[in-house]
């Protein structure tokens, strides 16, 4: 398999495209695609590469690249083909959830061209599945450093705006946290008050502590290489989350 460039922005399949799997058009930045046959495709290889007939959870993965290059309705509409793809594949007994792992996309503002409501895409579900339909998965970055799914107030609701947490919590979606320790740089020199609330040990430690601990959030992920980090982080789990007013007070 190729890998050739397709603009200077992002490179793409040749394969892909001349099997007819991917449409060119249907491309973002020259490399991000979410089309139904794309997604058909890539979650057959991931199947045969686990060696699993079900995959849990399957995300669509920074579909706020979309908005770069296309319009808002343009985009919806891709989101709900795609929502459409995975229910499908879900009745297939291939998936049992899907949902979509974000960077930027839950933690800007509003105005910003990236930006996602997370009620739009629920709305978006519910057209591809019905009330019962399997987007019950997001995951974005949460840690110290980028707070935002609590600290910013960005999810449009009829009663006014929330937290992505809270609205999280209103469509029974759970939230998953990427980037716990932000690739190791909250592992080492965080101000004093951190630990003086959080009470563990080490900076590495205080800060998946605070992770774990944010009110609403189901997971919070670390990538871990070696051993000892593993057996590092594990010794957080032996202690309980931070109780909500003791982690609050960091917001003050």
């Amino acid at each position: 398999m190729e890998i050739v460039p397709a603009d200077p922005r992002g490179y793409f399949i040749r394969e892909y495209v001349e099997t007819g799997v991917i449409d060119p058009k249907q491309l973002a930045g020259g490399m991000h695609c979410m089309t139904p046959a794309y997604l058909e495709n890539q979650i057959e290889r991931s199947r045969r590469n686990l060696g699993l007939e079900t995959i849990d959870v399957f995300y669509l993965h920074n579909p706020e690249t979309q908005l770069g290059d296309v319009s808002r309705d343009v985009f919806h509409e891709r989101m709900k083909n795609a929502f459409t793809a995975l229910e499908k594949q879900i009745k297939a007994g291939k998936l049992r959830f899907y949902g979509v792992a974000t960077w930027n996309g839950f933690r800007v503002s509003e105005s910003s061209r990236d930006y996602l409501d997370l009620f739009e895409l629920e709305q978006l579900a519910r057209q591809a599945g019905g009330e019962q339909h399997h987007f019950r998965f997001i995951q974005l970055p949460f840690n110290l450093a980028m707070p935002e799914a609590y600290a910013l107030v960005n999810q449009r609701t009829d009663k006014g705006k929330v937290s992505l947490l809270n609205a999280a919590s209103q469509l029974g979606i759970a939230v998953m946290g990427s980037a716990t320790l932000s690739q190791g740089k909250l592992t080492w020199g965080l101000p004093e008050k951190v630990g003086r609330v959080l009470g563990l040990q080490s900076d590495a430690a205080n800060a998946t502590q605070f992770s774990r601990s944010a009110p609403g959030l189901t997971t919070a992920l670390i990538g871990m290489g070696r051993r000892e980090h593993v057996e590092l982080n594990l010794k957080v789990t032996s202690v309980a989350p931070a109780a909500i007013e003791q982690w609050k007070r960091l917001f003050s």
